[in-house]
């Protein structure tokens, strides 16, 4: 629909010793093309893209003529969990009849999942339009690509005047791009190991790093109690004079069995008092009662607060069309039925121990694993914590911090894993469900940029 929209942007072109300067007038697809090459990106290329301070992006948004200001942010941070509990939240913000914005990372299919209002992506001209407007702006700041993103989905949430805009964190908080916000409401979910290079080799330290998104004044809802980080989310609230609450202190979802393999039913319990009546979840994992039960202790604050008014029907409605209003991807996705085929994002420890647990938990025959990392993660730690009864289909996502499926597949098999590498993940995938029966399972995951290239 926008394949003859232009924009006009600057970039120097490297000739020899030469540093020439081009005009180049760039429809969406070559916007995007730039976007990745021409910026550092963590998710592509990991330690060489992070800035480790914020003085990027707060030049960026004085640019920008801070739009921050424009609208009330719910601030969501953690380790596992936050993109789902942003996605829930959203989605009951939506259905309430708030215009809601919507910030994640990384996108999975489409660089604009990362910026919706209502659920709806940012146009396309709005991205070509943002770049070109802001390259001499790019050109002096030098923002990775990250802090660039942040940046436009502030100023598009500005421009479509959103009520409020739920902004997921890209890691840590103290740091993130995002953490300069207005927040109504700061969230923690669950902290585990992750990026420990960048937050710290102990869960303390990682909490620390999550903690700087408490701010003065602004109530905090930390998704669980862990012996290790609890400590420090509590001191951080004291020091900044601010009331925290712990979501499963409050609120519990109790299964009900019913043989349905395309959504989940729920008792949801508050308080020790009903709260709501079997509701159906389109949210499959069963790690999604806890980022369940975190979004709704959200939603009870901002209405005890008077920031909202939203009542438990619509509060039902917001849950069970979570998909449907924010087009949440990759988590116990089911691709197909004929073969069963599963793809998770999940791909840290507790990630990957919540996927051991539920595949133990569901009926197959044999299981296809189609298998993919990064280069920077502790790979033999990973790998020790799948199953061993399963064959296993080795792949390299199409990034550059993607461990080599050969590398990947010496690695596994000293772990006890066996399989044969593929020179892609659609080799790997297409392979897997060929190979499996008809009562078997595939399952795709390890990373989130193998998924992405299935979903």
């Amino acid at each position: 629909m926008f394949s003859g929209f232009r924009s006009e942007i600057f970039y120097r072109l490297s000739q020899g010793q030469e540093q020439n300067l081009y005009i180049c007038r760039m429809n969406y697809e070559e916007t995007i093309r730039w976007l990745f090459s021409q910026l550092p990106m963590y998710q592509r290329e990991g330690q060489a893209a992070y800035k480790a301070d914020l003085s990027n992006t707060k030049a960026l948004l004085a640019k920008l003529g801070q739009p921050q200001e424009n609208f009330s942010a719910i601030h969501v941070a953690g380790t596992n969990g936050k993109g789902s509990v942003a996605h829930i939240i959203a989605s009951v913000l939506q259905q309430a009849g708030y215009k809601t914005g919507l910030y994640t990372s990384p996108h999975l299919r489409d660089f604009r999942e990362r910026i919706r209002v209502n659920g709806e992506m940012i146009p396309r001209e709005k991205v070509a339009e943002f770049i070109g407007n802001y390259h001499d702006d790019f050109e002096k700041i030098s923002p990775s690509f990250f802090e660039m993103t942040v940046g436009m989905a502030y100023q598009y949430f500005a421009e479509e005047k959103v009520d409020f805009a739920v902004l997921e964190t890209g890691m840590g908080g103290r740091l993130d791009s995002t953490n300069i916000s207005n927040p109504v409401l700061s969230i923690i979910t669950h902290i585990d190991y992750d990026h420990t290079q960048f937050l710290g080799d102990t869960l303390e330290k990682i909490a620390a790093e999550k903690a700087g998104i408490i701010k003065k004044g602004i109530p905090v809802v930390i998704g669980r109690r862990q012996k290790e980080t609890s400590p420090v989310f509590e001191k951080a609230a004291k020091d900044k004079n601010t009331h925290l609450i712990f979501a499963e202190d409050h609120f519990e979802l109790r299964k009900i069995q019913t043989g349905d393999t395309l959504e989940k039913h729920y008792d949801i319990w508050f308080e020790n008092e009903l709260y709501l009546e079997n509701v159906n979840s389109p949210l499959l994992g069963n790690y999604q009662m806890e980022n369940i039960a975190t979004a709704l202790q959200s939603i009870v604050e901002l209405n005890q607060a008077g920031k909202i008014r939203v009542g438990k029907e619509t509060i039902r409605e917001g849950l069970e069309n979570t998909i449907a209003n924010t087009h949440l991807l990759g988590r116990w996705q089911i691709l197909n039925t004929n073969p069963l085929t599963i793809a998770d994002t999940g791909h840290n420890h507790d990630g990957l121990m919540a996927i051991r647990k539920q595949l133990s938990e569901t009926d197959y025959e044999h299981l296809h694993f189609v298998l993919g990392m990064v280069s920077d993660k502790d790979h033999e730690k990973v790998l020790s914590l799948l199953p061993q009864n399963a064959t296993y289909y080795f792949c390299k996502a199409d990034i550059p911090r993607g461990l080599d499926a050969g590398v990947l597949k010496e690695k596994a098999f000293k772990a006890g894993l066996n399989g044969s590498s593929y020179p892609s993940v659609m080799h790997a995938y297409n392979s897997a469900v060929n190979n499996a029966g008809p009562h078997d399972l595939v399952f795709v995951g390890g990373s989130t940029f193998v998924v992405a290239e299935v979903v």
